[in-house]
């Protein structure tokens, strides 16, 4: 995706309208419990303007976000779908770990300003509490995906996973396991539960919780 067709006007249109959809979520950090024993990651929903985007039509046609299929070199959750985003170092907040590990992974280069806000905290059955970190990409050049970590990246408009998730249960768990909807497969949490409370909050005005949806039992390790 080349964003020099979107003139700076409609990007910071679209990035004011993201803005103003945020606030209907007050973001809950992860408790003390769920935060023992797990290690901090942030992810990102990183955005973009979709080529020939106005300003003015609806926002699931008009932005973009980056995905990536996970390199199948990785030890962990090779081949998996993935947003940008990785452990929180040592003196870190969300912001900058999702920032470093977009710029690492992806090759965008963002600035400080670039942070939109948070979603909700997320504790995985592997350990990690993440915590989702929403960015404006536009105006930083075209993504660049480091082979050593990504293996497909993908460009999907907000459009793609505007569909009710599918809800599963298994014997494993009393939570529901969610699978959205995209390129004719399912997605799972917790990459699936973050685009799916994106869509919620920014799409539909809904503070929709997540961090009670269950994640597959292939994605326990």
């Amino acid at each position: 995706m080349d964003d020099v067709v979107v003139p700076d006007r409609v990007q910071r249109l679209l990035r004011e309208r993201v803005v103003a959809a945020l606030p209907v979520l007050e973001r809950r950090a992860a408790s003390e419990a769920d935060r023992a024993g797990r290690r901090a990651a942030a992810v990102t929903m990183t955005l973009l303007p979709v080529p020939g985007a106005t300003g003015e039509g609806p926002l699931a046609d008009e932005v973009a976000f980056v995905l990536t299929r996970r390199a199948r070199s990785l030890r962990a959750h090779s081949g998996q779908w993935a947003l940008p985003g990785g452990r929180i170092d040592t003196g870190e907040t969300p912001e900058q770990a999702g920032r470093r590990e977009v710029a690492e992974e992806v090759g965008l280069a963002l600035g400080p300003d670039t942070v939109l806000g948070l979603l909700d905290d997320y504790p995985t059955r592997s350990g990690y509490v993440i915590t989702p970190v929403v960015l404006w990409g536009g105006g930083a050049g075209s993504p660049a995906p480091n082979p050593d970590e990504v293996g497909e990246l993908h460009l999907p408009a907000l459009s793609e996973i505007d569909h009710a998730p599918r809800f599963l249960t298994i014997p494993e768990s009393d939570a529901p396991v969610i699978q959205v909807p995209l390129f004719d497969r399912y997605v799972h949490a917790p990459t699936g539960a973050v685009l799916h409370q994106f869509r919620e909050v920014v799409l539909h005005g809904r503070p929709t919780r997540v961090a009670h949806l269950e994640q597959p039992v292939f994605a326990w390790r």
